[in-house]
């Protein structure tokens, strides 16, 4: 069974950071593009970050020099360390699981990120 796991979202205010943590098991993670999206109230899902098996990772322009996404293969996760954070970057953030060749896009259940003061 696949799992995608979130956690570590919140309410923080403008300026500050958070450290979103998505835990995978059911995959051979290795082998998979991570990434994360978002989608705020009444808005369409967007890209947020991706990081491939082999490679650099992609950024949506919104969060381009103030997210940073990273993976530790060893323990199946991936991570999004997201500073200077914005109010527009409330939203609920879900972790995504992509691999093109298997037909495997796999979704967390989401963590709800609100930048408030």
């Amino acid at each position: 069974q696949v799992q995608l796991v979130e956690s570590g979202g919140g309410l923080v205010e403008p300026g500050g950071a958070l450290r979103l943590s998505c835990e995978t098991s059911g995959i051979a993670f290795r082998g998979y593009q991570m990434g994360w999206y978002r989608q705020a109230p009444g808005k369409k899902r967007e890209l947020v970050a991706t990081i491939p098996s082999l490679g650099g990772p992609q950024y949506g322009d919104s969060v381009k020099g103030r997210f940073t996404i990273s993976r530790d293969n060893a323990k199946n996760t991936v991570y999004l360390q997201m500073n200077s954070l914005k109010p527009e970057d409330t939203a609920v953030y879900y972790c995504n699981a992509w691999k093109l060749v298997a037909g495997h896009d796999y979704w967390g259940q989401g963590t709800q990120v609100t930048v408030s003061s």
